[in-house]
């Protein structure tokens, strides 16, 4: 399927905002599990605003962004110029361009929540070849399905169901995307890297945050950066869905506060090495499990930052926290507390 360059038209100002992050164990567990030592190269397919480029950057010698939206770049490196990051490069391409857009090798290739956009096969087959030795292709995702649901810390969820509920009022039954409509899939990752030189790859799960919560603007920011509803979709009727949804956030949470669970984040990795093993399953203890003393405690342990974007604490509220002091805490600052990146 041609690319179709309006399929996040406007998304790119509501993304990092608006998107969860994945888990704060994310680049401890990568570097453990394939050996990274602040050398090398990273090339993150996909990138979006630079989600994971910025994130791991300080990984490696030299990092490369690569995505075909202009505006996601251009958001990507005004925040990496923002936080003082001089290594990596941008590049405006197709993941089917490589490697001439991109020319390796790699230490490590990485598609965050993008993936499923490519010719799967064909990348996978490109980025194989783009690998140094010992290198990998890690594909990183949100995972809900088949892990375990942790306890609401108070505040209500995301009304989900009757956000989406707007969207098809406003979009119509089936689900857009950029001119046209949201492809069909029923297969897993593993199922195409199976086939590709790859071979067999392992999944890696890493805990996600329990306890992650979210202002009203963060939710609608989510809903905007999605390719199935992003602002151009709904032409001068934009303001409307806007209000509407602002509406139905005020009902659900005066507070204007939501729990979200977006799940663990899962790591499906491919290499060399992994090909001809058997799939693998890989659980990583949560470091901040409730009973501390079950689990080993890191030597030092990985900053969590629980409230995404709003809240620059790194500590658990208090018990009475969330109902006595929330206006204080949830004040945004959108460009010093950023945890998703």
């Amino acid at each position: 399927m041609p690319y179709d360059p309006t399929l996040f038209d406007g998304a790119a100002a509501h993304y990092r905002y608006g998107r969860p992050p994945y888990s704060p164990q994310l680049e401890e567990v990568l570097t453990e599990e394939l050996d990274l030592d602040g050398t090398g190269r990273l090339l993150d397919g996909g990138c979006g605003p630079g989600i994971l480029t910025i994130r791991l950057a300080h990984l490696f010698d030299e990092a490369v962004g690569l995505d075909p939206d202009p505006a996601m770049l251009a958001e990507g490196k005004r925040v990496a110029d923002e936080r003082g990051i001089t290594n990596i490069r941008w590049v405006q391409a197709l993941a089917e361009d490589l490697p001439e857009a991109a020319p390796g090798p790699y230490r490590l290739v990485t598609f965050g929540s993008s993936f499923h956009w490519t010719d799967e096969a064909r990348v996978a087959e490109a980025v194989y070849d783009l690998l140094e030795p010992g290198g990998a292709l890690a594909l990183v995702v949100h995972t809900v399905k088949g892990r375990p649901k942790p306890p609401s810390p108070g505040p209500p969820p995301i009304p989900h169901p009757e956000v989406e509920a707007l969207v098809e009022k406003y979009l119509g039954p089936t689900r857009r995307a950029g001119q046209g409509v949201s492809p069909v899939r029923n297969h897993r990752f593993e199922d195409v890297l199976v086939r590709t030189r790859f071979g067999e790859s392992r999944s890696i799960f890493v805990p996600g945050i329990p306890d992650l919560l979210r202002d009203s603007e963060s939710v609608l920011s989510g809903y905007l950066s999605l390719s199935s509803s992003a602002p151009h979709l709904f032409g001068d009727r934009l303001d409307d869905f806007v209000g509407e949804v602002r509406e139905l956030l005020a009902a659900r949470s005066p507070e204007g506060v939501f729990w979200d669970w977006p799940g663990d984040t899962e790591v499906v990795v491919g290499s060399e090495a992994e090909a001809g093993r058997i799939g693998v399953v890989r659980e990583v203890p949560d470091v901040e499990a409730d009973h501390a003393g079950d689990r080993p405690e890191p030597q030092e342990p990985v900053p969590r930052q629980r409230v995404f974007p709003n809240v620059g604490e790194e500590r658990p509220p208090d018990d009475g926290e969330l109902e006595g002091d929330i206006e204080n805490r949830l004040h945004r600052r959108r460009s010093t507390a950023d945890p998703s990146s």
